[in-house]
């Protein structure tokens, strides 16, 4: 079968890969119809890694997939073939002290697509997952808003542990996919203010376009200062979407006392450092976000419902033979590029 391989930096390959085989009886074949490129793909494109893990080469990327299960396992559940699914990306061992807790996003022997020293990820004609990870769509769905119901699971997750009340405020460092996606959930919820920022101006379109109060230039505007106009009290609720120093010094400059700073996204660095004293003062809250937890579900019900819409954050398409191009752009930003969608089978 098909498959793109990473055989080193900013180097990507079409070749051959070994057909995969259904191992276990919970496990089914998925032929793979479409794959959204993130973030974390690109760091480990252009950096040979992300998180301090480094990909061994060739390595596979992607992890936000939708595909149609061709076989299944004896014990596949409800899982048959034909249907349509999207694909939680990870694989999770369910025995282990947070699997049974319920907390399966940070389980400790967790292998996730495309995670440089866990599995190889889904830029590949065909797939083997468990049966667990692949949540039916119905046929009205695309297979491009399939895949961006994984962002829009993280959207999700970190609404929930934000705990912001109707009719609170946010502000939203970074306009990219997850950022975009934490805003949909955001609305979504109920009342709320938002404020967005980005350096790009085609993402700060796009957050006006999905609901986004206000925006602010990280290029242009003093965004601590633009926060103050607007909230003069503070914000309640900060969600760091772009992993940056720069990004983690606003939001504790523009969080009320007794704020929260909701950190979605990863840092290239090892390190991150806090103004302490201003932390301390306004005594707020750090949470950190990883991933998602049980968020899939509820996210294909609100794509499916129309409730929320996530078909506009897909602006570029390619096919398997372009996935190098794809990497580029998204790399390099061009474009306007919000989300480049990869058509693994036409």
């Amino acid at each position: 079968m098909k498959a793109a391989f990473l055989t080193g930096l900013r180097k990507l390959e079409i070749g051959e890969a070994p057909e995969p085989r259904i191992q276990r009886d919970d496990e089914v074949l998925v032929r793979v119809d479409a794959v959204g490129l993130c973030g974390s793909d690109v760091h480990t494109y252009k950096e040979g890694g992300i998180g301090g893990a480094r990909a061994s080469y060739p390595w596979i990327l992607g992890h936000e997939c939708a595909g149609t299960i061709l076989a299944t396992g004896r014990a596949a559940g409800g899982a048959k073939a034909g249907q349509r699914v999207a694909v939680d990306p990870l694989i999770s061992c369910n025995r282990c002290d947070q699997c049974l807790a319920g907390r399966k996003h940070t389980c400790r022997n967790q292998k996730f697509l495309a995670s440089p020293g866990q599995a190889p990820g889904a830029l590949v004609e065909r797939l083997v997952m468990p049966a667990e990870c692949c949540h039916p769509i119905p046929d009205s769905m695309t297979a491009a808003a399939a895949t961006l119901t994984e962002p829009l699971s993280i959207g999700l997750h970190s609404r929930s542990l934000a705990h912001l009340p109707p009719g609170g405020s946010a502000a939203i460092l970074g306009s990219g996919p997850i950022g975009l996606c934490v805003l949909l959930a955001l609305k979504q919820a109920g009342p709320v203010k938002v404020l967005m920022t980005d350096l790009i101006e085609e993402r700060l379109d796009m957050a006006r376009r999905l609901g986004a109060d206000w925006t602010a230039s990280a290029v242009r505007d003093d965004v601590p200062a633009r926060a103050a106009e607007l909230f003069p009290a503070g914000v309640d609720r900060v969600f760091e979407c772009a992993g940056k120093q720069e990004t983690v010094d606003q939001a504790l400059a523009m969080l009320s006392p007794g704020g929260v700073l909701v950190l979605v996204g990863i840092p290239e660095v090892e390190r991150i450092s806090f103004d302490i004293h201003t932390a301390r003062r306004r005594e707020l809250a750090l949470q950190n976000v990883r991933r998602q937890n049980r968020c899939m579900q509820p996210a294909i019900e609100l794509v499916a419902s129309g409730k929320v819409k996530v078909d506009e954050l897909a602006t570029h398409h390619f096919d398997l033979a372009e996935s190098r191009e794809a990497f580029e752009m998204v790399s390099d930003y061009r474009d306007g590029v919000i989300k480049a969608i990869i058509h693994v089978t036409q």
